[in-house]
């Protein structure tokens, strides 16, 4: 795989990140969502993709991109990688037109009268479910693994790894507090924890979503290898990245081997970046 193709991929997972998570994320940028699709339509410098070109024109269309709801109108009208269907160009021409594009005005000049269809393959996509959870401030542990299991889905994560993981961090104690601030159920340092979006390390929920925020993100980084995933988790990506493996410390070395003599499983799929869910924490009264 050459360097630009990396680069378009990597784009592509951005957009899908920016769009999936749009409450958080920085506005998309329609106009380069339009251009990689149009690379991947017409075979520049990547691989030609119809279906590609076709979900990212999509979601640019979504968006209110007039270019892009005109380029899926063009696909249908010439049969472009999909099934040619005048009454879906049609429609995607008018959305087009709609938003001001002088092609598309033409082109339904010429079949104005042509019946229009919805198109069941661009829609927007369904609002997610909502997972509610009251925070008890001292939960036992089987609260803790009834939330571990609502949690974990999200994220795409064996709950089975997380409950280790709370094992060996703080043996399900909420208020624990380690020499080096790292506190709550799976022991965030405030940097970790600011860094994945958590309020209160004392609310027990927060605290086992950050955790599991942070596995989510290093089983993508580390390709689902289990081992690599806790020493970073016990010692920071950084150090695995430095030694290129499980780092030499005692600590970081029993703790992996504590972990996975609980887990027993040495890999694990690797999660998509999208989440599953939204996660809605209350706090108990």
């Amino acid at each position: 795989m050459n360097l630009k193709r990396q680069s378009l991929l990597a784009l592509c997972l951005s957009i899908a990140a920016q769009i999936g998570n749009a409450q958080d994320a920085a506005p998309v940028n329609l106009e380069q969502i339009r251009k990689t699709a149009a690379d991947f339509e017409h075979g520049r410098t990547v691989k030609q993709d119809y279906h590609q070109a076709f979900d990212m024109y999509c979601k640019a269309a979504l968006q209110g991109d007039a270019e892009s709801a005109y380029s899926i109108g063009f696909m249908y009208f010439n049969g472009r990688g999909v099934t040619r269907s005048i009454p879906l160009a049609s429609h995607w021409f008018k959305q087009a037109a709609e938003h001001g594009d002088t092609h598309a005005q033409q082109m339904l000049s010429r079949f104005g009268d042509a019946t229009q269809s919805e198109d069941p393959a661009c829609q927007p996509p369904a609002p997610e479910p909502e997972v509610k959870l009251v925070a008890d401030p001292n939960p036992n542990r089987e609260r803790v693994e009834a939330w571990v299991k609502e949690i974990a889905p999200i994220y795409s994560i064996d709950p089975q790894l997380i409950m280790a993981v709370i094992q060996a961090e703080s043996a399900f104690n909420p208020s624990a507090l380690s020499g080096k601030n790292a506190q709550g159920l799976m022991q965030l340092i405030p940097a970790t924890a600011e860094r994945f979006g958590v309020k209160d390390s004392w609310n027990p929920i927060q605290n086992i979503k950050g955790g599991t925020a942070y596995l989510h993100w290093l089983l993508r980084h580390f390709e689902g290898k289990v081992d690599l995933v806790l020493a970073a988790y016990n010692a920071g990506e950084g150090a695995v990245e430095r030694y290129q493996g499980i780092p030499p410390y005692q600590e970081t070395r029993n703790y992996v081997k504590q972990i996975l003599a609980a887990y027993q499983k040495p890999t694990h799929p690797v999660p998509p970046q999208e989440l599953q869910k939204n996660l809605v924490i209350e706090q108990k009264t």
